[in-house]
């Protein structure tokens, strides 16, 4: 059976596997979007296909992206991440994180959850574009630019109109799966049956 996706997937298992179960799949589980707001940080200049290698190492050294616990971290804490070569040690990447946590918990405290508060920056539903190559998918659009204006506002950190584009592709805000991709039809049709893996 031939599966036609993204080209960016490549022939990588994790990014297949990426690209098939998670990318563009609406998300509303708030630890799950602080998940992907730290790996969208930390992918800032350096390739998708690194985090999703490192993304094990960073969940067990961030206490499972538990916002609660990471909110707690003090000096000592910090400078034990920079000293975890399994990681990516990035000071200003690892800080954020910890701010990051901070402010996400002062968000969902407002809106009761942090679900409610991002999807507002999309009316609570799935953009769906009609992309036919990704050459042809924006950096940032005008919902990116007001998300990025308003988590800085917040006190976010690395939170710039390009990351949010991509935090808002990886939680299916956007759906930017091109046409003809599997994907892009099953994220219209839920019900549709999935196709097979590649084999290994």
């Amino acid at each position: 059976m031939t599966v036609t996706r993204c080209p960016w997937s490549g022939d990588n298992p994790l990014m297949i596997a990426y690209h098939d179960e998670e990318w563009g799949v609406p998300l509303h589980d708030d630890d799950k979007l602080f998940e992907f707001l730290v790996l969208d940080a930390f992918q800032a200049g350096l390739s998708w296909q690194m985090i999703l290698k490192k993304r094990e190492n960073l969940r067990r050294a961030f206490n499972n992206f538990n916002p609660a616990i990471i909110a707690t971290y003090d000096q000592q804490k910090l400078d034990a991440l920079l000293k975890d070569e399994s990681i990516i040690r990035n000071r200003a990447k690892v800080n954020a994180t910890i701010v990051n946590a901070r402010a996400f918990l002062d968000v969902k405290k407002e809106f009761g959850t942090f679900d409610r508060f991002i999807w507002s920056f999309t009316d609570g539903k799935t953009i769906n574009n009609r992309r036919t190559t990704i050459s042809g998918i924006p950096a940032t659009t005008k919902e990116s630019d007001a998300m990025s204006r308003e988590l800085k506002k917040r006190g976010f950190k690395f939170v710039g109109s390009t990351i949010c584009y991509s935090f808002m592709q990886a939680c299916g805000m956007v759906n930017d799966h091109i046409l003809g991709c599997f994907r892009y039809d099953l994220t219209l049709n839920p019900r549709k049956p999935h196709p097979p893996a590649p084999s290994p």
